[in-house]
Order: C-alpha cells, then sequence, then structure tokens
C-alpha cells in the first residue's frame, strides 16, 4: 500500500543527476557503484543514493513513493533496477546537483529496497538540454521495507542504461 508520495512534479538534474542524501554529503560516483550490477541507481555508500538520468540538464518527470510492501512492478517503465538502502538519518532528502533544491522524503531508519524506474532515457540523453520542450523522460523512485539483498537490473531497454550498466561491470572486474 502506498504510504505517501513526497514528490511529484518535476525536478532540475544537471550533469544527467540527483541524489538521495541522509547527510550533507553528497555521493561519489565511483563509491556509489562500487560492486554494483546496476549502473542506473548506485547505493555502494552509505545512507546515500546516487540516480542517473537521461537528460544531462535540464527538468524532468520525477515521483517518490513510500510504501509498506513491494509494489507492483507497472510494465509502462522500460528501465528498472532495484538497490537495498538504508538511511543516515531520519532526514533523507531528494537533492538536485549542487543542493540547489532538497525534497524531505520522510524515510524512517530501517532497511529498505528501492526501485528506480526510468522512462524515455534514450531520448533524453539525444536532447541532453531542456528549456522549452515538452517533458521527455520520467523517473520512478519507490521505497519499502525489506531486508538487504543484492542489486538487481530487472529492465534493461534503453541504451543509455545499457551503457550505465556496462560501465559499473568494467569498474567492478578492473578494481584491486
Amino acid at each position: 500500500m502506498l504510504l505517501h508520495k513526497p514528490v511529484d512534479g518535476e525536478v532540475h538534474v544537471h550533469y544527467g543527476q540527483i541524489y538521495v542524501v541522509s547527510d550533507d554529503e553528497t555521493p561519489d560516483l565511483d563509491d556509489a557503484f562500487e560492486g554494483q550490477t546496476s549502473g542506473l541507481c548506485g547505493a555502494a555508500e552509505e545512507g546515500a543514493l546516487w540516480l542517473v538520468t537521461g537528460l544531462h540538464t535540464g527538468n524532468v518527470g520525477f515521483t517518490v513513493e513510500v510504501h509498506d510492501s513491494a509494489p507492483e512492478l507497472d510494465p509502462v517503465w522500460e528501465d528498472v533496477v532495484e538497490v537495498s538502502f538504508r538511511p543516515g538519518s531520519a532526514d533523507a532528502a531528494l537533492e538536485e546537483w549542487g543542493g540547489e533544491r532538497v525534497y524531505a522524503l520522510g524515510l524512517s531508519e530501517t532497511d529498505l529496497r528501492v526501485r528506480y524506474c526510468a522512462l524515455g532515457m534514450d531520448a533524453a540523453r539525444e536532447l541532453d538540454t531542456r528549456i522549452d520542450q515538452e517533458q521527455v523522460d520520467r523517473y520512478l523512485l519507490q521505497f519499502w521495507p525489506a531486508p538487504p539483498e543484492p542489486d538487481r537490473i530487472l529492465r534493461q531497454t534503453s541504451e543509455y542504461a545499457a551503457y550505465w550498466h556496462g560501465t559499473t561491470k568494467e569498474s567492478s572486474s578492473t578494481a584491486v
């Protein structure tokens, strides 16, 4: 059951990224994806998530949902990954690049499963920067209580998601 929807509309991204933070520290790209197979939602850094978007700069559609159990996976989403996450504090928030805007998420300090869904990543990557154009890509970030388990790629259809998944595999295989 859906408990609440703390974000529902458009958020601003820059450099194709947005984050979930539990403190004042923005996650580091390499640390966020270390040891993961998924390249869209980096959860390897404690208390933080690094989220990749297709659009480099501009507003994207973005919804955050908090559930009491695993929600059904809507077939509309082209790219879907899941990771485990535990907020480092009760102040976990979605944060735009450079801290421009912060959206409180109202998460409990407990083990959570996170599903990150994307639609339109390739078209947004091709557009690069959105100024006056119609919305091209949108994202859904869902949280629910669950014990930790490895990250998973549930669906991958875009070339841009494939690129990011390949990047994490390359960095994992070259780690010493």
